[in-house]
C-alpha cells in the first residue's frame, strides 16, 4: 500500500469562487482508476503555512504509477496545479514493519 499525501496553499483568496473551483476540480482526481480513500482536507493547525491537504491510497507502486501518468492527472498538474498552487509539500508513505 502507498499513501500519497500533499499539503498546499493556493494563490486564490480564502473562500473565493476560484478556491472552491480548484478544490472541486481536485476532487475529480478520485475518479482515476486505482485511487482509494481519497480525501480533500482543510488544515486546522497554525503550525505550518499550508491550508489544504490531499490524501489517497494505492494498492501498490504500479497503481500509483498509473495514477501519476494518467492523462487526467497530468492535465490537472499542468493546467491547474502549477498555475494556481503557491506552495506545496508532497509525502508518500508505505507501511513500516518494525
Amino acid at each position: 500500500m502507498i499513501r500519497h499525501t500533499v499539503v498546499f496553499r493556493l494563490k486564490h483568496a480564502p473562500g473565493s469562487d476560484a478556491e472552491r473551483d480548484f478544490l472541486k476540480a481536485t476532487c475529480e482526481l478520485a475518479r482515476i482508476h486505482g485511487v482509494q480513500k481519497f480525501e480533500c482536507l482543510r488544515q486546522t493547525s497554525a503550525k505550518n503555512p499550508y491550508t489544504f491537504g490531499l490524501s489517497m491510497e494505492f494498492n501498490d507502486a504500479a497503481a500509483y504509477a498509473f495514477y501519476d501518468q494518467h492523462p487526467d492527472h497530468v492535465a490537472f498538474v499542468q493546467g491547474r496545479w502549477i498555475p494556481e498552487v503557491a506552495e506545496f509539500m508532497e509525502i508518500d508513505y508505505a507501511p513500516h514493519s518494525a
